[in-house]
């Protein structure tokens, strides 16, 4: 039909109008189509009058794309980047919001979602997603008959509830009413090239659904990735040079600690107190050459890795993981063996689960052993992915250098020494001096804004890193801030990290209270979070004027453990009712004022 035809019908233009329009958009590309039309709806919008038309009549537009996303280590929020980028390429019209920063309520206003979020420990939703999750969990959660969306979930095979928040995600919007546009991806580790994938059919759907010949709207403020200052990141990590490794735990500890102080110079790399340290490692020669063995190669045969034809040892060296066992492998590894033992295994979840507990795929092939072609064991394997540290040092204090506290993986099983990949390479195959690559994962544990308000950090072992981190940066930039650190290990003499550090904070004022954990140094165990139920009142009256409490550590038993003691002393201190108490928790957590680093 011609615009001259259209207008009999339903065009507010004249004939004249009308054919001047033809004429124009006859000599225009597809392309220039549809900049042309974004360009004139944006005119209309912005002065509906001179249109022909009030506000209240005008045409509405099709619907906003909401992209959430729920991260806790930061991959999350890297595909959220990506499907946002994508978005705005279709010309359609995004924001791009944390589920931490997005109101719950608010989402029965929303017309089109994708929704992103990884899962942790015993399949709870990373910090970012609780109250979004719980919220559509419960009575309050309206109807959202019309929402389009789509789920993207990532987790990690491994764990028995593997991608459960994405999950629960997808039921629940689904439950409500909404409609899936694009069916949900579950990502494994190795999760690029699924995210990748979920991203183009995922948003293809939502701009075929918006009818997206409109231009993006401008980008609101915030909504937009933010640009690094440094070329390196995860794909393209700095080379990077470890200058320091000392044991910090003594001679008679259960523990492994180890102080790395690794050198970022003409990186351009720069973090904040809370961020996390990547670190890409390299596989021990021996057990890679073991392995290769176990499966009757010799370890000069190729394979392809990334398009590239490397030596199998090569490939498994630097390239695939080896340490972490999942289901997935022993599934596989029976399947091209013929091995009725592990098939039989891999059928039973429970007990598949409780074989892979603490055995590396080394220990499997050497149960296992059989012959395999290089491109079959390949088959096998997950790519290697890095290891996440939260950093230990303020760049104010240490400028071009970062530190890590990690506890090195390390035990005796099956006749053998075992270590865990990262730890065991930078604690004992990684000398002073040496090359090690890295990047910064950018954190949402970040110390307040105004720096009046009271600190307090609950770090036990190897959870103290980033509360040295914060201690460094109050004292280096001489903040007012008021500190509190409970900190605990199993014994006072063989296991207080960073020891000489805090007793000098607090000589100096820079630490205002310390309340120490140790667990076996007296017959009836001790942790930090009975420590906090002793300082109840005061901890009470720090959270009453304004505190901010953060947690690092585990994610399994510590970080519950204090989640229930902070509600406790809440409900007990605060005269509450059990329920007020852990919506006043909720509330902290809201403002940003509780926040975890778990793990």
């Amino acid at each position: 039909m011609t615009l001259k035809q259209n207008n009999e019908l339903v065009s507010p233009l004249n004939p004249q109008q009308a054919t001047q329009l033809q004429q124009v958009v006859s000599e225009l590309s597809p392309n220039q189509l549809s900049w042309v039309s974004g360009y004139l709806y944006g005119l209309s919008q912005a002065n509906p009058a001179a249109a022909g038309t009030t506000p209240a009549a005008a045409a509405a537009p099709a619907g906003k794309l909401t992209i959430l996303f729920g991260s806790q280590t930061g991959n999350t929020k890297s595909v959220a980047n990506q499907a946002f980028e994508a978005a705005k390429a279709k010309g359609i019209d995004a924001r791009l919001v944390s589920m931490a920063d997005f109101k719950p309520k608010d989402i029965k206003k929303e017309t089109h979602l994708l929704v992103l979020s990884c899962t942790q420990g015993e399949g709870d939703p990373p910090d970012d997603a609780i109250e979004l999750h719980e919220f559509l969990n419960s009575k309050k959660a309206p109807k959202l008959d019309g929402v389009k969306y789509s789920v993207l979930a990532l987790g990690d095979s491994s764990y028995e509830f593997f991608c459960q928040t994405g999950k629960d995600f997808d039921t629940l919007l689904g439950k409500l009413g909404g409609k899936s546009v694009s069916p949900r991806v579950d990502c494994d580790v190795e999760y690029e090239a699924p995210a990748a994938a979920w991203i183009e059919a995922a948003v293809a759907a939502m701009a075929q659904d918006l009818s997206a010949g409109v231009a993006a709207a401008p980008v609101a403020a915030g909504s937009a990735p933010v640009v690094g200052t440094s070329q390196y990141n995860k794909k393209n990590p700095f080379t990077a040079t470890l200058e320091t490794n000392q044991k910090i735990t003594g001679r008679d500890s259960s523990k492994d600690i180890r102080h790395f102080e690794i050198s970022l110079e003409e990186s351009g790399l720069t973090y904040k107190p809370g961020d996390s340290l990547g670190v890409w490692f390299k596989n021990d020669e021996a057990v890679v050459a073991d392995f290769i063995t176990k499966v009757g190669l010799k370890g000069d045969e190729t394979v392809k890795v990334d398009d590239v034809e490397v030596s199998l040892t090569d490939a498994l060296i630097k390239s695939y993981e080896l340490t972490l066992s999942h289901p997935g492998f022993v599934s596989k590894y029976a399947e091209l063996t013929g091995n009725e033992e592990l098939a039989k295994l891999a059928d039973d979840r429970e007990a598949l689960r409780a074989y892979i507990d603490g055995r590396q795929l080394i220990d499997i092939v050497r149960e296992h052993p059989s012959e395999l072609t290089a491109e079959q064991i390949v088959s096998c394997l997950r790519r290697l992915t890095p290891r996440l540290y939260s950093i230990a040092s303020s760049q104010a204090e240490v400028e071009e250098e970062v530190h890590l506290t990690v506890g090195v993986v390390r035990y005796d099983a099956f006749g053998e020494e075992h270590f865990g990949g990262a730890s065991g390479f930078l604690a004992e195959r990684l000398e002073e001096g040496g090359e090690v690559d890295v990047f910064v994962e950018e954190s949402h544990f970040r110390l307040p804004e105004d720096e009046m308000a009271p600190v307090i950090m609950v770090g036990p072992g190897t959870g103290v890193a980033p509360f040295r981190a914060f201690m460094q940066e109050i004292d280096a930039e001489e903040l007012n801030t008021q500190t509190w650190l409970f900190f605990g290990n199993p014994n006072f003499t063989e296991d207080f990290l960073y020891q000489v550090e805090w007793q000098d904070y607090l000589k100096r004022g820079v630490l205002n209270n310390i309340d120490l954990a140790f667990s076996r140094d007296q017959a009836e165990k001790i942790y930090v979070q009975d420590r906090m139920l002793e300082k109840a009142e005061e901890l009470w009256a720090w959270l009453e004027k304004g505190a901010y409490f953060y947690v690092c550590g585990d994610a399994t038993r510590m970080a519950k453990d204090v989640h229930e003691a902070l509600v406790t002393i809440v409900e007990q201190q605060g005269g509450k009712s059990r329920e007020d108490a852990e919506a006043y928790v909720t509330e902290l957590r809201k403002n940003k004022r509780y926040q975890r680093d778990v793990y």
